[in-house]
């Protein structure tokens, strides 16, 4: 459900915001993919995937983020890139996961950095 996906995104960028990265875009979409929010951490580009599950059960939020989905983000990533005249492969950047797991507050958010390579 999309408007349940841009809130729990919203709660994810919050969480980024607080701590010290800066928004560049969100819901970027192209014919390759979407990415969740691009942000800023100093000179770093960090791509973020958000997923939220009610609870861990079959691996939770975590576990959705296959290799299939990461190849997406990935490309989706790259072509960000070029549209902002970006050189992917100079410019530092990272795959970021933001799982939250739990159907009502309080959430449980879990922020993992480098969560797959590039």
């Amino acid at each position: 459900m999309r408007t349940q996906g841009t809130f729990f995104e919203q709660i994810a960028k919050e969480y980024l915001l607080n701590s010290h990265l800066a928004l560049e875009t969100e819901n970027f979409n192209c014919k390759l993919g979407e990415i969740d929010l691009v942000m800023t951490d100093g000179n770093t580009m960090v791509f973020v995937e958000v997923k939220q599950r009610a609870n861990n059960h079959y691996g939770g939020a975590l576990a959705a983020v296959t290799p299939k989905k990461q190849q997406r983000i990935i490309k989706s990533a790259m072509f960000y890139c070029q549209t902002k005249n970006i050189n992917f492969e100079q410019q530092a950047c990272r795959f970021d996961v933001v799982a939250i797991t739990g159907g009502s507050p309080p959430y449980q958010i879990q922020w993992v950095k480098n969560a797959f390579p590039n």
